[in-house]
């Protein structure tokens, strides 16, 4: 038998379909009672009556993109979470979005992600995503512990030091962005120094681009992806490169038409809508905002869930940078943070496998000389939490079509 975290993760895709749709009346009925949120949006719906997937598209879908506006009416969760629950950690991502987190074991469900690539019991992860506010260092922070492995809780940055824990400690492997792993690589290797201890590594909150797969691969190191997001934890993961993400066990996965509520045909790219079974958090019909599709058939690692093809764009104008969202309404209150600019664009770009932004600013030729344009880039890290680039244009050249961030990548 294969070796897996769980082992539902070898029964049969039809029991577990209807185990998993068997127990949506109840947990729907449980939402209803719980959440404010679902007490309002399935007050007119006979939870009881909700068996199959088709029946569960009478639920609207609830969408990352309006939890900002949500939330400001209803803090801190919009009434998404139990009123029996309460959390051990509450945490802002850029928006804001504020997220719970509960202390019980793997509550991120991440283990399976790590056990998928390659971690074992007894060996040391460097975690360099931020435990900053954020919860990406405390999601795969989880995950390695579940699976009986050591963490040293490095966060991003620091590079010498980084460089120096690894020399020290030998971890085993790596968890975090795949760009910030490339900069450790290519670090040690200007300084000489021995990571060769290092020979895996789970990345998220990024896209492994074909260079640095290649990039890793050459290092000697195997490289996994995991899809996880800050509401939801773990979506899919990756056990074997080129075969797309497996979902991961206990949630229900659809995709649908962006902006609408219905299915799409199996291959078909649509938004990935996810309810999880998730007692302190419930999330029922929760559209990410990231398009996907799904796979025919199983993938050759024995595991036997339906699998998609990871990410394949957005369904929204929100976007990623170095594994953090960014908004349109944060763009747009860093432009009437500074009343001299008349329009603007956060426009993306990775050079050389690192993200980059750049805010093209649209300003009058008479108010030209009042912009202070290293206070806009203050301004865009205060409310974006990342460092990027202001660029002045001449009016009328940021065209009228309603983009304000364009990503280029």
């Amino acid at each position: 038998m294969n070796s897996v975290y769980d082992p539902n993760e070898l029964q049969s895709p039809a029991q577990r379909e209807c185990d998993l749709l068997a127990r949506l009346p109840t947990f729907l009925a449980y939402a209803k009672q719980e959440c404010d949120h679902y007490r309002h949006i399935l007050n007119d719906i006979d939870v009881t009556a909700i068996s199959s997937r088709q029946s569960l598209t009478s639920v609207p879908v609830t969408r990352k993109s309006d939890l900002i506006g949500l939330q400001a009416k209803n803090m801190p969760f919009a009434g998404l979470n139990a009123s029996s629950s309460t959390p051990s950690r509450i945490f802002q991502s850029p928006g804001p979005i504020f997220e719970p987190e509960h202390d019980s074991k793997d509550w991120w469900r991440m283990g399976a992600a790590f056990y998928g690539a390659g971690f074992r019991a007894g060996e040391r992860v460097q975690n360099c995503l931020s435990y900053h506010l954020s919860p990406g260092g405390f999601i795969m922070d989880s995950g390695a512990k579940a699976c009986g492995c050591s963490v040293i809780p490095a966060g991003p940055g620091q590079t010498e030091l980084q460089l120096d824990i690894i020399e020290q400690l030998r971890p085993e492997g790596y968890s975090g962005t795949p760009s910030f792993l490339n900069i450790l690589l290519q670090k040690g290797k200007e300084q000489g120094r021995d990571i060769s201890s290092m020979t895996k590594a789970l990345v998220s909150g990024e896209a492994l681009t074909p260079s640095l797969q290649a990039t890793f691969k050459a290092t000697g190191i195997s490289v996994s992806q995991a899809y996880a997001t800050a509401d939801i934890g773990l979506i899919a993961y990756e056990t074997c490169p080129g075969s797309g993400l497996v979902v991961a066990e206990d949630i229900l996965v659809e995709i649908v038409r962006p902006g609408s509520q219905e299915l799409v045909a199996d291959g078909e790219i649509g938004e990935v809508v996810v309810t999880s079974f998730n007692p302190d958090y419930p999330l029922i019909r929760f559209a990410t905002g990231d398009l996907s599709s799904i796979m025919p058939g199983a993938g050759s690692c024995g595991r036997t869930n339906m699998r998609i093809r990871g990410w394949q764009g957005r369904a929204d104008q929100t976007t990623k940078v170095k594994g953090m969202f960014i908004h349109p309404e944060q763009v747009e209150r860093i432009r009437l943070s500074h009343g001299e600019l008349a329009k603007v664009r956060l426009v993306v770009t990775n050079i050389d496998d690192n993200d980059q932004m750049t805010l093209h600013c649209e300003v009058s030729d008479a108010g030209r000389s009042d912009v202070d344009m290293a206070r806009v880039a203050q301004t865009m890290k205060a409310i974006t939490k990342l460092t990027g680039y202001v660029e002045l244009v001449a009016p009328g050249s940021l065209s009228d079509d309603g983009i304000v961030i364009e990503d280029l990548r």
